[in-house]
């Protein structure tokens, strides 16, 4: 039987051995949260060679990856991996979705292969399915810290052997290596834990023989899809590479890939603007050329790819925190607005007092003042100061009662809190619903954020192949 690369090569390698003009669709920026019929049928009709889909993130934050939860709806989930499914089988053309279920995790990875059989049965498909697990094995990453080949990416500490056993997942980014060989061992449709998104859509024209600098900047730039455009937006979007340059197409006629978009796109989540580094090698941008092909498409080429001296994988994980619980609250009393870190501290103080926090594990309370400095930490109160404000009030233990308790407290003593200049024993808060304090999901923070040096990328994604 032919599999899917094989049929992909025939067609797209003429026979003086040149590569022809390979479309690669994207069609979805994050799978889960809705895909346009018009763009997307739009970009089936231009017959691309194959369709991918970013599925996840850490962008969310830590609690999908530590409850191993999907951010996305179910029903959302569905009705996108359906759609693509479906229109990668009519085309016959490989299909591969990257960071299954949000965060990629084991949990993650088995609900998103449970949906695809789902919609197989379904709807009468037929077809060879991979899945690629991303779980990092504790004992290698304990033998990689003792040996000092894991380094922090940003503030975060050093890791620990500790940090491994509290983590509840931890997961690694696998890049293009993992999905070839789920293309070589004839996948259609491949569902991959962890993955960088660029690897997604870079796999199969890496394995086709098309150059690594544009392939992967290709694919970093499409990923998000018609993000990249101006209008930005989450349409589906067509990358075409041809031989040194690709160009960019949305296949919504009203979002433009412009020269100037494409480009502050390419620096889209990197901390170096000229180089985005992968498991098997750096993309380097700093030389690349972005050129008006229409109004609609652009042209980039230039980009260079140097091979890793070292393979790296950057691994990730979560760890409870506690449980949580909000308390939600506003004002418009100008009084109580000019008083509002005062009023917060005091409160914070009687609720301490009344609640006294357990030594082994104590909870606690976090105050965001929007209006003032919930979004960041200012060092001083704006002016003229705002008219309203609303509280919220983050209350993180060791349960789910001793969350709401501190959080009931601090609710009425927030209301009948005495400050200098208070007008009225009461009514200084407005609730905006009943009850106000609200048992919110349990609480996570990333412990393990972080590049590991490793000798071969293989072993640490194992593939599973099935047939569905």
């Amino acid at each position: 039987m032919t599999t899917a690369i094989e049929r992909l090569r025939k067609e797209v390698v003429g026979s003086d051995g040149k590569l022809k003009p390979l479309r690669v669709m994207a069609a979805s920026g994050q799978l889960g949260y809705g895909i346009p019929d018009p763009a997307f049928n739009a970009g089936l009709a231009r017959k691309p060679h194959l369709i991918g889909a970013d599925m996840g993130s850490i962008d969310p934050g830590p609690y999908y990856l530590g409850a191993g939860k999907m951010a996305q709806s179910d029903t959302m989930v569905r009705v996108d991996l359906a759609k693509c499914i479906n229109g990668a089988r009519k085309l016959g053309i490989p299909l591969l979705i990257g960071t299954a279920g949000s965060a990629g995790a084991a949990p993650h990875l088995a609900a998103t292969l449970d949906m695809v059989r789902e919609i197989a049965r379904r709807d009468g498909l037929h077809f060879r399915l991979a899945s690629i697990s991303a779980d990092m094995p504790r004992e290698v990453v304990k033998k990689a810290i003792r040996a000092k080949k894991v380094v922090p990416l940003g503030e975060i500490a050093a890791l620990t052997e500790a940090d491994v056993d509290n983590a509840t997942y931890i997961v690694g980014q696998m890049g293009i290596e993992a999905f070839q060989r789920a293309l070589n061992a004839g996948a259609d449709v491949i569902i991959a834990g962890r993955a960088c998104d660029s690897a997604v859509f870079a796999a199969v024209p890496a394995l086709l023989g098309y150059p690594l600098g544009p392939t992967l900047h290709m694919s970093k730039i499409i990923e998000c899809c018609s993000l990249c455009c101006t209008p930005g937006g989450r349409d589906t979007i067509i990358g075409t590479l041809e031989g040194d340059s690709f160009t960019v197409d949305s296949m919504n006629p009203t979002r433009h890939a412009s020269p100037s978009s494409v480009a502050a796109h390419s620096l889209y989540e990197q901390a170096d603007p000229y180089a985005v580094r992968e498991p098997e090698g750096t993309l380097h941008t700093k030389e690349a050329r972005y050129e008006v092909v229409d109004e609609h498409r652009t042209r980039v080429s230039g980009s260079r790819w140097e091979p890793a001296d070292q393979f790296t994988v950057k691994i990730e994980g979560a760890m409870r925190v506690g449980e949580r619980a909000i308390l939600l609250a506003g004002s418009a009393d100008p009084r109580v607005i000019a008083n509002a870190k005062s009023i917060t501290a005091g409160v914070e103080k009687t609720v301490r007092e009344l609640t006294p926090p357990n030594p082994a594990k104590p909870y606690q309370i976090i105050w965001r003042v929007y209006g003032i400095d919930a979004v960041f930490p200012w060092t001083t109160p704006p002016d003229p100061l705002p008219r309203e404000i609303f509280f919220m009030c983050e209350v993180i233990a060791d349960t789910a009662e001793e969350a709401r308790a501190v959080a009931t407290v601090t609710k009425q003593y927030l209301l009948h809190h005495g400050f200098p200049g208070r007008l009225s024993t009461a009514g200084n808060l407005a609730f905006p619903f009943t009850p106000p304090e609200v048992a919110a999901a349990t609480a996570y923070r990333f412990n393990v954020y972080h590049v590991m040096d490793v000798e071969s990328l293989e072993p640490l994604f194992p593939l599973h192949i099935e047939e569905v």
